[in-house]
């Protein structure tokens, strides 16, 4: 039972939810770093993000018995009760919340509350109505960063926004390829996502290059605002160009394979772009550093 609980939570995409968060709570914090803050942070937001997994297998149980790729989840099969869930989940959102609330600050607690709300009220009953749920669900999806940035800044600054728009953009590569490797299967749990009501996939794969297209010049502001330096710039630059490149591939192969290689390219852009921004502040900035130093003797000279 323990399993099948831990199982309900989603812990491999709650990883990513804290790694964005964490990200967001860095690029706020700046001379203000707390580790006992970030803790909590990452805390309150892992419990929420948690929680509005459990409320969201709940609600959609009887699609996941559906579908191949979900039905063997803790609910589908039987192994907890929908009860159980519900008040699993019940519990672990209004912890998380309290620990924002109390720990971090209300603009926190306030913007994971909107995470938790905008995506059970309003993405999950829209996947079985609408395509224009993955774009709905891209809202709350790339709250994260905004959240650790909040907790660590008290506001909302332009560079939180960038990190918001990098996360957004993201989304549509990554998770529009996981539904044109299984749109039968969606298709089967009546999901509405794009792959799964168009015959070739062509606004699919469309959409999937566009987003990775835009991306690419997105995620260079946090170089071009000040926000990080030149190796970061390099590196999302790079960074960009490859995960483009897979999208190209599937608008013009549309195939399985196609779809499967953006899907890891998304998988190893994200902690790669957050890795880049963390190594920049101990290779860019102390190179700045010795050049203004050397360019100020030359000038003294």
């Amino acid at each position: 039972m323990i399993q099948a609980f831990w199982e309900l939570t989603k812990p491999r995409i709650t990883w990513l939810i804290l790694m964005s968060t964490a990200m967001g709570y860095w690029y706020g914090a700046r001379q203000r770093w707390s580790w006992a803050l970030l803790a909590f942070t990452l805390l309150g937001t892992g419990l929420l993000a948690s929680g509005t997994a459990v409320l969201n297998q709940w609600y959609e149980r009887e699609i996941d018995a559906r579908m191949l790729r979900t039905r063997r989840r803790p609910l589908p099969e039987g192994r907890l009760s929908p009860s159980a869930a519900f008040t699993y989940g019940l519990i672990l959102s209004l912890a998380g919340f309290l620990a924002l609330w109390t720990a971090v600050n209300p603009l926190a607690a306030g913007l994971g509350l909107f995470t938790l709300l905008s995506y059970l009220l309003l993405y999950t009953p829209l996947k079985t109505r609408s395509a224009w749920c993955t774009t709905l669900g891209a809202i709350p999806g790339a709250m994260p960063p905004l959240i650790g940035y909040a907790a660590s800044a008290g506001r909302l600054t332009a560079d939180a926004w960038v990190l918001y728009a990098v996360l957004f953009l993201w989304q549509f590569p990554h998770f529009l390829s996981i539904a044109w490797m299984y749109r039968e299967d969606y298709a089967r749990g009546g999901v509405r996502m794009l792959p799964a009501v168009e015959a070739d996939g062509t606004r699919t794969a469309r959409q999937v290059l566009w987003s990775s297209l835009i991306l690419l010049p997105v995620s260079l502001l946090p170089g071009l605002i000040g926000a990080s330096g030149w190796f970061y710039l390099a590196a999302a630059f790079l960074l960009g160009l490859s995960y483009a490149r897979t999208a190209l591939r599937l608008r013009i192969e549309r195939t399985r394979g196609a779809a499967r290689r953006v899907l890891l390219a998304s998988v190893i852009y994200l902690p790669l772009l957050y890795g880049a921004a963390v190594l920049d502040s101990a290779v860019s900035r102390p190179l700045a550093r010795v050049a203004e130093a050397t360019w100020s003797m030359m000038k003294w000279n």
